[in-house]
C-alpha cells in the first residue's frame, strides 16, 4: 500500500522555481507543503552552473549558480518544508494526487494545490536530424557542462559548437580554460540566441569565431567524430548549395534550444500553448486547470533565473491563496511578437508581462492593441530574442471591458551583433 499523505501544497521540482515557489507557499502561511525532486540534490542545472551572474536582479549580487541555490537551500532548511529529493514522481491527476516513488515506498499525495516547476530539457541531435553516423562525441551542452563542472571529465579536445544559446557560449569558455580548443561556434540564424554578456565575455574575449547564417549539414566518423559539414543558410534555414566546407574535430556540442518538460502536465490534462510548450497561464501563474499552478522554464524558457524565482514567488503565493479564476484578458502575439507570458490577465493590477521579440531590433516600440486601438506603448532602445522585456502590469491602462489583446513590436531589423 501506498504512504498516503495530505497537504496544502505540492510542488513538483526542486530546481530554482520549485525552490522559490515552496518557500514563498511556507511564508504566505500554508503549512503542509511538500517538494518533489528526482535528483539526490536540491538546485536543478544551478549546482553545475559554476560561472558568476546570478542574482543580479533581484538581490544586485553576483552569485555562482551553487551560491545562489544554497540561498534558497539554507532558507528552506529554516522552514518546514518536507524536502523529498530523489523521488520521481510517476503520475498527476487532475484531482490534485500525486503518486511518487522513492527508497521508502510509494507514495500518493492528495494537494488542495499543485504547482508545477519541472523545469526543461535540450534538444537533441535525433530533433535536428543531422545526417551521419551516429559516433561517440555528439553531447548537449548541458550534458558537456556537468561532464566538466561535476563528474570532471574533458569531453573532447577540438570542438565546434552548433547553437549560439548562453550554455553554448558559456561552455566555449569553459572548455577553453580546461585547454581544449573550440574551433568555432556555428549560429542558423542571422543573429544570437544568447544573452550579449555572454558573447562578450565568452566568445568576443577568447577571439571564437561565431559564424551567423550557418548550420551544420553532416556528421563525419563512425566511431568517433572526426568532422562536420558546415553550410551557409538562407532567411528560411535552408543550406545554400556550394557553400559546403569540412571543418575537422572530435566533438560536436549542440546549444540549440530547451523545452519545457510537461510529461506531466499532459497527464493532468492541463491545457499548454502550441507557442511555449508549456501551459496556459495568468499574472498569478494559475493554469487553466483548477488548483493547478505552474512557473519557471515549465512554463516558458526564461532568459535569466532571477525571472524564474519572480514568477514562482508569485506562484507559491497564489497556491496559498487562489483567486478567482476568471481571465478577463486574452493576450495574443502580434507583429514582431514570438512569445508572451502570462497569457491571461485577470485584473492586471500587479506582476509582470514578459515578451520575447521574434528578431533583433532596434528603435523599438511594444504595443498593446484592443480592437485595432492601441492603449498602451513603451519605447526602449533595442530587443533581442535572446532577452524578455519585462513589463509591470501595473503601469498598464487596461481596458475596461473583458476581451483580447494583441501585444507587438515594431523597430529596426539588427543583424549578427551591432
Amino acid at each position: 500500500m501506498p504512504h498516503s499523505i495530505k497537504g496544502d501544497v505540492v510542488v513538483i521540482g526542486g530546481g530554482p522555481a520549485g525552490m522559490a515557489a515552496a518557500l514563498s507557499s511556507w511564508e504566505a502561511g500554508a503549512r503542509s507543503v511538500f517538494l518533489l525532486e528526482r535528483n539526490e540534490y536540491l538546485g536543478g542545472i544551478l549546482p553545475q552552473c559554476i560561472h558568476p551572474g546570478f542574482g543580479l536582479q533581484i538581490w544586485g549580487e553576483e552569485l555562482t549558480g551553487p551560491e545562489y541555490a544554497e540561498t534558497f537551500i539554507e532558507k528552506l532548511n529554516r522552514t518546514g518544508v518536507e524536502v523529498m529529493t530523489d523521488t520521481t514522481v510517476l503520475e498527476l491527476s487532475p484531482e490534485r494526487v500525486v503518486k511518487a516513488v522513492n527508497s521508502e515506498g510509494v507514495w500518493e499525495l492528495k494537494a488542495d494545490s499543485i504547482i508545477l516547476s519541472m523545469g526543461c530539457r535540450e534538444r537533441t541531435r535525433g530533433m535536428l536530424r543531422i545526417p551521419g553516423h551516429r559516433p561517440a562525441g555528439i553531447f548537449t551542452a548541458g550534458l558537456a557542462q556537468y561532464l566538466v563542472n561535476i563528474a570532471g571529465y574533458l569531453p573532447g579536445e577540438e570542438i565546434v559548437i552548433l547553437g549560439s544559446g548562453d550554455i553554448g557560449l558559456i561552455m566555449a569558455r569553459r572548455l577553453t580554460l580546461e585547454g581544449a580548443r573550440v574551433k568555432m561556434v556555428v549560429e542558423i540564424k542571422n543573429s544570437l540566441s544568447g544573452l550579449v554578456r555572454n558573447y562578450v565575455q565568452c566568445i568576443q574575449d577568447f577571439n571564437i569565431p561565431l559564424l551567423f547564417s550557418h548550420t551544420v549539414t553532416e556528421v563525419r566518423g563512425k566511431e568517433r567524430v572526426e568532422a562536420v559539414m558546415i553550410s551557409e543558410v538562407d532567411e528560411g534555414g535552408n543550406p545554400l548549395s556550394g557553400s559546403e566546407r569540412e571543418v575537422e574535430c572530435d566533438t560536436l556540442l549542440l546549444s540549440v534550444g530547451l523545452i519545457p518538460e510537461n510529461e506531466l502536465s499532459r497527464q493532468a490534462k492541463i491545457p499548454l500553448s502550441p507557442l511555449t510548450g508549456g501551459p496556459w497561464v495568468d499574472e498569478d501563474f494559475s493554469t487553466d486547470l483548477e488548483g493547478f499552478f505552474a512557473c519557471g522554464n515549465v512554463v516558458s524558457v526564461f532568459d535569466l533565473v532571477d525571472y524564474v524565482t519572480l514568477v514562482a514567488e508569485r506562484a507559491g503565493r497564489a497556491a496559498v491563496f487562489p483567486s478567482s479564476p476568471q481571465k478577463k484578458y486574452i493576450l495574443q502575439t502580434g507583429e514582431g511578437v514570438h512569445t508572451v507570458i502570462p497569457q491571461r490577465i485577470r485584473e492586471g493590477k500587479d506582476g509582470f508581462l514578459f515578451i520575447r521579440p521574434q528578431k533583433s531590433m532596434r528603435s523599438v516600440t511594444v504595443f498593446l492593441r484592443w480592437e485595432e486601438k492601441i492603449f498602451y506603448e513603451k519605447k526602449i532602445s533595442i530587443c533581442r530574442p535572446s532577452e524578455m522585456i519585462k513589463l509591470n502590469l501595473s503601469e498598464i491602462p487596461w481596458p475596461q471591458v473583458k476581451g483580447e489583446i494583441k501585444v507587438e513590436i515594431e523597430g529596426t531589423e539588427i543583424r549578427g551583433i551591432s
